[in-house]
């Protein structure tokens, strides 16, 4: 990450920067007058802050990642990478792998003239049910930092700002605009907060405040934690910027250290804080403040005349290298979490015939659903992927169990060609392109300049030639108000949503509805799907979808009998299960950890037919497997990204060992979970857990515990000793591959009192370390351990604890290997 040369100034309390860049910054800064400087503290659209052409000053654009950058307009010609959810980086344990990831997002942010990627996400796995788990990193504040810093240095390297969010305790979904969480001043500072304050101190340049309350203060204006804690403690010299529509306030946000409101639209300042300027209520010290953080954002990110860009990279990945790294990140997410017998790996030369069952080998879940949502180049699925690296094997498919509430959006082969095309009122065609999939879906602006006031229609047109005869189903899933025709004839002409509820919901809570038409093999019909733009619509939030399933007949125990068969006469059965965007999703919680529709009974019987079967489970966070202990593998794919079926058929087969750690328990029994109800009671949403956040306060034993992972080649550990360094202990650990393939360990370092103490966790992840060996290889790796391991904090701040503590080196958290002691 680049590092400014500066020296230390004091400003409003914080330390700021003295050099080239601040001369520039104040010069500019003079030259502004109120109602200009308060303009660029607010959205001028959805994504971008206004430039000042006087002062030299551009436009600061901002968009979504964290897996891909979707970009300021719907851009269908212009797709984005789509690597791996957050919790499949995690499970990695690689920052270094984090950092490339960075450096490829970064890339792509300056593609597409993208300034501040609103990425990483550093909240915790309090509860599995997290709607928004597969967005976060871990349970564990340590190994969320390590990646999280590893992230934002790669996209930083490049030039281009990271935003680290959601300042602080979002780590649920529900009533998340509203909800004050309750959570002690100890565990805020030790669990909570930890990752945020690693990632400032690695030199982030801005940070995203969250919807929620804290102990009874909305986030954008909470003044301790935004003013007094993140800029003046913390030393933090960013731009702190509001989640999408979260200011509510004038004064009270504009005091408590918030720098920016986004987007345009709800902006309670403007004017009104011009008013609250003139009227005493703020101060325009802290107008200036705010502004000073805008132009020094800029200036980092080559905004502003008269500051040299903070990185000018000569070497960015091109796009062309995303597929490569999404494949990359894949396996090494991957964890076997059971491989009973070694049935991993396959061997392709004594694969006769390969069962692949689940709707979700034909259709994977590729990314979690929500606002983050990208169009990838394309997506390859788990039957793909296999059918590809098999030609010779015979693979046969059966859907088994359909967890999908909704009908797929058309396309394939018998869908050619879609297209969308955008018209004004005069019905002139003003954009169109063709689309893999009939969907449509943006938030922010319209492609080639075209006006959003300007937009009147958008229709989804595309000819059908049907692949079998009977009675095929359409759907119409949305927001707004549409039109639906076959062959010119009108199925359906209304509202599916009520325009004005929240346009956000157009990404998480749009309806759907059915149709029946009757269809002969061969024989094509014209298909056309219209959304019409209507008084008090919001032209900038556009998501629908048309939906198609071909003619069938077979029932839901039709298409488990059919699996079965498949399964039983196979050399081995790859059931492919997992979560879909109904139940797992930003903007709800889960209801159940229970996987969706009858795909547990689909792996129950398919166990018995078939003893050698893999179960392939891609879900972005912990699901319940009552059928653990039937079937021969389980391996956990996450949201695998845009590569899936690629990656997944190198692991099958092993010509890639899965090099993933559970970077969060997954339990045995939902009750078990130490935390688990994310409802709030009353408008508040007590952390009553305390510092006994995951792992920390587990009492009865996972299902998989935290750092689980399985690999082709077995470690043995040889040595552990714990040496004085320059910065505090250091755990020096020895590991020897005693298997048969090269492999790749992750030394995992806890540390615990060695005398129980009832307020604090038995013990903790206190650093990790890879070691990469071929067989019969010895490796040495070396892991600090910083005075905050053996910290708390109390009512005088950090405070060490004296005494002796366990160090444990290990392969997960229930499976010590070597254990030492140091004195504190």
């Amino acid at each position: 990450m680049a590092v400014d040369r500066r020296d230390a100034a004091t400003v409003d309390g914080t330390e700021a920067v003295v050099d080239g860049t601040e001369a520039v910054v104040e010069r500019a800064l003079t030259a502004l007058d109120l109602e200009t400087k308060v303009r660029l503290l607010s959205g001028q659209d959805f994504w971008t802050l206004p430039g000042v052409p006087a002062i030299g000053l551009g436009s600061l654009v901002m968009s979504d990642g964290p897996i891909g950058i979707r970009g300021v307009r719907w851009t269908p010609h212009d797709p984005s990478i789509a690597l791996p959810s957050p919790t499949a980086l995690a499970a990695t344990w690689d920052p270094g792998l984090a950092r490339q990831a960075g450096r490829l997002l970064g890339a792509e942010c300056r593609r597409k003239g993208i300034h501040l990627l609103l990425a990483p996400t550093v909240n915790l796995h309090r509860s599995p049910l997290g709607g928004r788990h597969f967005e976060c990193y871990s349970e564990d504040p340590l190994l969320t930092a390590e990646i999280g810093v590893g992230y934002v240095s790669g996209v930083q390297d490049v030039g281009v700002g990271a935003t680290v969010k959601h300042l602080v305790a979002n780590d649920s979904e529900t009533e998340r605009m509203t909800v004050d969480v309750r959570v002690t001043e100890r565990a805020l500072r030790e669990v909570y907060l930890a990752p945020f304050e690693r990632i400032v101190a690695a030199g982030v340049w801005a940070v995203m405040a969250a919807y929620n309350g804290v102990n009874g203060f909305t986030m954008t204006e909470h003044g301790g934690l935004l003013r007094d804690l993140l800029k003046r403690e913390w030393g933090f010299d960013g731009l702190v910027v509001s989640d999408w529509t979260a200011t509510r306030s004038t004064e009270a946000s504009a005091n408590a250290g918030l720098d920016v409101v986004m987007p345009a639209v709800g902006d309670p300042w403007g004017d009104a804080l011009v008013a609250a300027v003139r009227a005493g209520s703020v101060a325009e010290a802290e107008v200036d403040e705010k502004v000073r953080r805008v132009l020094r954002l800029a200036g980092r990110v080559g905004l502003l005349d008269g500051v040299p860009p903070a990185v000018a990279p000569a070497d960015l990945p091109r796009p062309a290298d995303g597929a490569g790294l999404a494949h990359t990140v894949a396996v090494r997410s991957f964890v076997l979490a059971r491989n009973d017998g070694e049935l991993l790996p396959l061997d392709p030369g004594r694969l006769r015939r390969v069962a692949v069952l689940g709707a979700l080998a034909d259709d994977a879940r590729i990314q979690g659903g929500g606002s983050a949502l990208v169009a990838p180049p394309h997506a390859v699925s788990p039957l793909a992927g296999l059918t590809a690296a098999l030609p010779d094997t015979d693979l046969r498919y059966a859907v088994g169990a359909d967890p999908r509430l909704r009908l797929p959006a058309a396309g394939g082969v018998a869908w050619t060609p879609i297209t969308a095309t955008l018209r004004d009122a005069d019905g002139r065609q003003r954009y169109r392109a063709e689309l893999d999939r009939a969907t449509v879906r943006w938030m922010g602006d319209l492609p080639d300049g075209l006006p959003l006031a300007e937009l009147s229609t958008v229709e989804i047109a595309a000819t059908h030639t049907p692949l079998a005869s009977g009675t095929a189903r359409l759907s119409v899933e949305g927001f707004g108000v549409f039109a639906l025709t076959v062959d010119g004839t009108e199925l359906f002409d209304g509202p599916l949503y009520d325009p004005a509820e929240e346009p956000g919901t157009v990404f998480r809570a749009t309806v759907e509805r059915r149709f029946e038409i009757p269809v002969r093999a061969g024989e094509p019909v014209e298909v056309r799907l219209t959304r019409r733009m209507v008084d008090g619509d919001h032209p900038g939030f556009v998501s629908f979808t048309l939906g198609h399933a071909e003619p069938g007949t077979a029932t839901a125990d039709d298409l488990l009998d059919e699996a079965v068969r498949v399964a039983a006469d196979a050399d081995v059965a790859v059931v492919v299960v997992g979560t879909t965007e109904e139940v797992e999703s930003e903007g709800f919680d889960r209801s159940t950890l229970a996987l969706p529709g009858r795909q547990d009974e689909l792996v129950s019987r398919v166990a018995v037919a078939n003893p050698r079967t893999v179960v392939v489970v891609n879900a972005g966070s912990p699901v319940l497997m009552p059928w653990v202990d039937e079937v021969g593998a389980v391996l956990l794919t996450w949201f695998p990204g845009q590569e899936a079926g690629a990656a997944l058929a190198d692991v099958l087969l092993g010509r890639a060992e899965p090099g993933g750690r559970l970077p969060t328990t997954w339990p045995r029994r939902a009750e078990d979970c130490p935390a688990l109800d994310t409802t709030p009671v009353d408008g508040v949403l007590d952390y009553t857990d305390g510092v006994f956040v995951g792992y920390r306060g587990w009492q009865a034993e996972p299902l998989f515990p935290f750092g689980h992972g399985l690999g082709y080649t077995d470690w043995s550990y040889g040595s552990l000793a714990v040496e004085d360094g320059p910065g505090g202990p250091v755990a020096v650990v020895t590991v020897r591959n005693t298997g048969a393939r090269p492999g790749r360990e992750v030394v995992q370092v806890y540390v615990g009192p060695e005398t129980a103490e009832p307020d604090r966790p038995v013990r903790w992840l206190a650093g990790f370390a890879a070691a990469g060996a071929a067989p019969g290889e010895t490796v040495t790796v070396r892991v600090p351990l910083p005075a905050r391991t053996f910290q708390i904090w109390g009512p005088d701040g950090w405070q060490t604890r004296p005494g002796r503590y366990r160090v444990e080196a290990a392969h997960s958290l229930a499976d010590v290997r070597l254990t030492g002691t140091v004195d504190i």
